[in-house]
């Protein structure tokens, strides 16, 4: 007799997306609209699948209570809500839906866009006033105009297509667009800096990292052509709220329309509600009906292979080796990881594929080894919640990002030692890293420089000339931003020539340092990267 599964479903989640269960007969759907219902509690200790939105807090206690539970699927991209730690520990797998709200999403996007830059709302709110003033709502065309598209993934795709139906000419800034995709959206790849001077419009289109936060700032702004537009869909913080306030404020920026907010719901006290020229709405990006659908059946379908077919080639969090073996190969994993964080930092241009080299005896390590470097590699591109060992080898191949695996001889001087070359548009970059004993991870080697430091913290990347002083100045110049040196490292390929230097340091390095460092004369490039 087959096994049955039950599975409750919260948070309104579409009734009719919910198909691919109900025509599996072996399972069993109890729908709950409200998880704080005392029903939802009741139902909860039986089951093996929890389906949610945003509204349910998949925490500690609620994961406690759920002894049955063997999956949590989130109807929707973000997992804010879920205890990925706690869901792990507890061997629950948590799986999302990141496709089914993109067309949602973009279509949004063009509304608001729209919207903005034709005075919609505004206009809406005179003529309930009882006014009839056309001429304060001149707006401008869409035609003719420039999109800055920060980020061109699905949704940023999708952007781009509709804006150019439009008559627009498109501009992306994405560190990991490859040429060959771009000319596939028929848009012009751009630097950040190029972007912000060119465009007319901008659409934003990236996750919350510590790269994209607060990435449009006060003097961000000042560096647009006056009179600019802003939306945004995709994540609170990456416009910093107060500063686009004030710009909305001067005309700096003529309009703006914002779907995502910093806090959400937003508080009484926000700027943004006092600042003229803006489109607030509460975070509608994915609220349609084919959306919700769409989510519901995808994640309907990634639950019920989950449960019937033990397949977790959705899931954000579940182990694809077994646990003994991965405690025991934790520290290499983790090694490789970092060398992918390391190689997605460095690479130059856009990414096209990755070659795992691993030297070592344990024959079921190269897989999980090669998706870990990939973990790396693709965490700041989406977001550290959306990639894990189990999604990276699927989000890698959706962008075309191939890998190729080879298992050699064990290295001649280290336990286990791991070479990566990432291929990217401009060249090949070649990494190393090594065990010393089981667990002592080392960098050993970044690209053409041998080195040896703990891929711990902050790393920061210097090329510079190898000549008197250098050392010195660099360690002073970080000293008086107090920044604490924990490893110095400098290689050079011969005397007086080119050098590089791997620093690790305690703490961050804020823009403001990095660029004093470029300042210097010796100095030619400076790449940081949170290794952690």
């Amino acid at each position: 007799m087959s096994e049955r599964f039950t599975v409750l479903v919260t948070d309104k989640v579409s009734e009719s997306g919910l198909e691919p269960l109900r025509a599996d007969d072996r399972f069993d759907i109890v729908k709950i609209d409200d998880s704080s219902d005392p029903a939802f509690a009741a139902a909860l200790g039986s089951a093996h699948g929890l389906v949610v939105r945003s509204a349910t807090k998949v925490r500690e206690e609620l994961l406690a209570a759920a002894t049955s539970l063997r999956v949590v699927g989130r109807a929707g991209v973000g997992v804010d809500n879920i205890d990925l730690e706690g869901a792990t520990a507890r061997g629950v797998a948590v799986i999302n839906a990141p496709a089914g709200n993109t067309v949602s999403a973009a279509e949004l996007t063009l509304a608001l866009m729209l919207a903005a830059v034709r005075g919609v709302a505004a206009a809406d709110q005179s003529v309930r006033r009882g006014e009839w003033t056309r001429a304060r709502f001149r707006g401008t065309e869409l035609r003719g105009k420039t999109l800055g598209l920060v980020g061109a993934g699905r949704i940023g795709g999708e952007v781009a297509t509709r804006c150019r139906a439009f008559g627009m000419r498109v501009l992306a800034f994405d560190p990991y667009l490859t040429d060959e995709r771009a000319q596939d959206l028929r848009i012009e790849r751009a630097t950040f800096d190029e972007l912000i001077e060119r465009a007319d419009v901008f659409s934003f289109h990236v996750p919350l990292t510590a790269a994209t936060r607060h990435m449009v700032d006060g003097p961000v702004l000042g560096r647009m052509k006056r009179g600019a537009y802003i939306v945004n869909v995709a994540r609170g913080g990456v416009v910093d709220e107060v500063a686009l306030a004030e710009a909305l404020t001067t005309g700096q920026v003529a309009g703006a329309a914002l779907d995502v907010f910093a806090d959400e719901p937003l508080p009484a006290d926000s700027p943004l509600r006092e600042a003229p020229n803006l489109i607030l709405t509460p975070h509608l990006g994915a609220s349609t009906d084919e959306a919700q659908e769409l989510v519901a059946q995808e994640i309907a379908e990634g639950v019920r292979a989950a449960l019937a077919d033990g397949d977790l080639s959705k899931a954000l969090n579940a182990p694809a080796i077994g646990g003994e073996a991965m405690r025991a190969l934790a520290p290499l994993f983790d090694l490789g990881r970092r060398l992918g964080r390391l190689g997605c930092a460095l690479a130059p241009g856009g990414l096209e594929g990755i070659d795992v080299r691993y030297h070592g005896d344990t024959d079921e390590a190269l897989r999980p080894l090669s998706a870990f470097v990939k973990v790396g590699l693709l965490e700041n591109i989406l977001g550290v919640d959306q990639v894990n060992f189990v999604s990276a080898p699927h989000l890698a191949k959706q962008r075309g990002i191939g890998v190729a695996r080879t298992q050699l001889a064990r290295h001649a001087d280290y336990t286990e030692f791991v070479e990566i070359v990432v291929k990217a548009e401009d060249g090949d970059l070649k990494l190393a890293g090594a065990l010393l004993g089981d667990a002592h991870p080392r960098i050993v080697r970044i690209g053409d420089y041998h080195v040896n430091v703990v891929p711990d913290g902050t790393l920061l990347v210097l090329k510079n000339l190898d000549v008197p002083g250098v050392i010195g100045r660099v360690g002073t110049l970080l000293g008086g931003h107090g920044v604490n040196i924990a490893e110095y490292h400098q290689a050079r390929l011969s005397r007086g020539g080119p050098a590089l230097a791997a620093i690790v340091v305690d703490g961050d390095i804020d823009p403001s340092l990095r660029e004093a460092l470029l300042d210097l004369d010796e100095v030619t490039s400076a790449v940081v990267v949170r290794l952690e």
